[in-house]
């Protein structure tokens, strides 16, 4: 069975993209596409790619072909360095950026995430992770996807302060694509090339981030705050990695991303 790659949401013309963490998790930013279908068109891609070269062509083909830019680009997790690296290498594209639940853009603020994920863990589920690493890590794995989906369970629970759903909307866990993607983010991140790319963004970009998020967002602000010229931070109190999911910033989230499509009362355009 061919995957899929792309579902749409409304109609024409599309002018908002939902872009998936993961990376190797597509399909569970469904909730959110479909609640802002409500207002305009949606395009939600999954990225099938293995390097990062290669996702962003597949993105810029996407929006070319599907959409009406300039789009504004909403990135989740990994999708958050994906929008923005699309963005500095080709800003006609993008009118606005939306960064939710972003990574650090400096090594040195990424080195406490597992710590703090491990901290909110029991025994089990310390043990049960550890041992998932090391599958993963090994080069015997790079296919048994149901590897990354158990670890995606855990930290559903370690990285949510109160989710309405303890269910996953990924349609398919690929291992493959978060072991490569992953390492080639984290050399562009230790070289700081992912940070300094931030001085050829063009547009307006608007940062949500839950103060529960094992991500720091000390690592979002300050580094971006420092080479962005049209910049802004929203910290969500609360709220853990998913903000569309969190029974107490939900409703606030998402009328911080309303306001920001300007769709407040009317229909995206």
């Amino acid at each position: 069975m061919k995957f899929l790659t792309l579902r749409t949401y409304n109609i024409k013309p599309y002018k908002v993209a939902l872009l998936h963490g993961g990376p190797g998790a597509p399909g569970y930013m469904g909730p959110f596409a479909q609640e802002l279908s409500k207002f305009c068109g949606v395009l939600e891609p999954f990225q099938t790619k293995k390097s990062i070269k290669g996702q962003v062509r597949e993105l810029k083909k996407v929006i070319k072909k599907y959409g009406k830019p300039p789009l504004t680009l909403i990135g989740h997790s990994w999708g958050a360095f994906l929008g923005y690296i699309l963005s500095a290498q080709y800003p006609a594209l993008v009118k606005k950026l939306i960064l939710i639940g972003s990574p650090p853009f400096e090594e040195k603020y990424a080195k406490n995430i597992m710590e703090t994920r491990m901290n909110r863990m029991g025994d089990l589920e310390k043990h049960k992770v550890n041992s998932i690493i090391e599958l993963i890590n090994s080069t015997l794995n790079t296919q048994n996807n149901s590897l990354l989906r158990q670890m995606g369970d855990i930290f559903h629970k370690t990285d949510n302060y109160l989710p309405l759903t303890d269910k996953s909307e990924v349609i398919e866990y690929q291992l493959d694509i978060y072991k490569n993607i992953w390492k080639q983010a984290s050399l562009m991140r230790q070289k700081k090339e992912i940070l300094q790319i931030g001085s050829k963004i063009k547009c307006p970009v608007v940062c949500i981030h839950g103060d529960y998020d094992p991500h720091p967002y000390e690592g979002v602000y300050d580094p971006l705050a420092s080479i962005l010229s049209d910049f802004k931070f929203v910290l969500l109190e609360r709220c853990g990695h998913n903000p569309w999911i969190e029974e107490g910033a939900k409703d606030f989230f998402y009328k911080i991303i309303k306001e920001e499509l300007d769709i407040i009362g009317k229909i995206y355009s």
